[in-house]
């Protein structure tokens, strides 16, 4: 019988976290390190929070490095899936997001979202997928929001993209689940991270909603980072085109 810890190891295993400079997409990338995976760190440039992140990841001994692309132009993604041609787990979390309502959204921010959100997915699951293919295994996780199902009055916009998004794992989940490729989608809830810090900051919006959780808490990065190791691991070898939420009971 197979030791638990060895089914869920990703030693031999190479990812490519998009968006992993802080965040959640920091946390996965380095739960997936600790599983023992080699870690490609992104960012839309070379920031320090970028190279923090990589050499936080240094110093708990995981082998890494980091990947610099903006991924609203197609030039620089297509670079991105180049430098990390063998990367045979794809974590599919950068994304920009900016509010507004349907009247006031101009067309340089509907482009920026679509290309960078949208755009970028297609662009990578078509580069890095057939490669996992061919090799016989591979997992890409794309990290969605509860606005695909339930848009926020004020991110429809970027809700469209998640949405669609998830339309596109689910096409990747069928026609690559015979060749040893999973696509799955993790949906975080509220989470407490730099993008929601502000409007979280005030305590006549964040009260209520903390109320309506029925964990009675918003959640943290790391709440989402071990349903993708798990996902990524041979634990789960069978479980493709799943959406799993990861919201305290939120959507409950």
């Amino acid at each position: 019988m197979a030791n638990m810890n060895d089914i869920f190891s990703l030693a031999g295993h190479t990812a490519l976290v998009t968006g992993s400079s802080r965040g959640i997409g920091r946390a996965i990338a380095l739960a997936l390190g600790r599983a023992g995976a080699r870690v490609l760190f992104h960012g839309a440039s070379d920031s320090q929070a970028l190279r923090d992140a990589v050499a936080a990841a240094q110093a708990e001994g995981i082998e890494c490095e980091q990947r610099v692309a903006n991924l609203g132009d197609s030039g620089e993604t297509a670079s991105l899936a180049a430098a990390c041609a063998d990367a045979d787990i794809l974590v599919l979390n950068a994304s920009v997001q900016s509010y507004g309502h349907l009247e006031n959204f101009g067309e340089d921010e509907f482009h920026r979202m679509v290309e960078t959100n949208l755009r970028s997915t297609f662009q990578l699951l078509r580069i890095m997928g057939p490669a996992m293919t061919a090799r016989g295994w591979g997992r890409i996780v794309s990290i969605g929001s509860v606005n695909q199902a339930h848009p926020a009055p004020r991110l429809t916009i970027y809700a469209s993209t998640k949405a669609a998004q998830k339309a596109a794992m689910l096409t990747a989940a069928k026609e690559w689940a015979a060749k040893g490729v999973t696509v799955n989608t993790v949906t975080p809830g509220v989470i407490t991270t730099d993008r929601n810090a502000k409007v979280l900051s005030d305590p006549s919006f964040a009260e209520p909603l903390r109320a309506s959780i029925p964990a009675g808490r918003f959640g943290v990065a790391e709440d989402c980072a071990g349903i993708v190791v798990a996902l990524c691991s041979d634990a789960c070898s069978y479980v493709t085109g799943a959406d799993v939420i990861v919201d305290g009971g939120f959507s409950l």
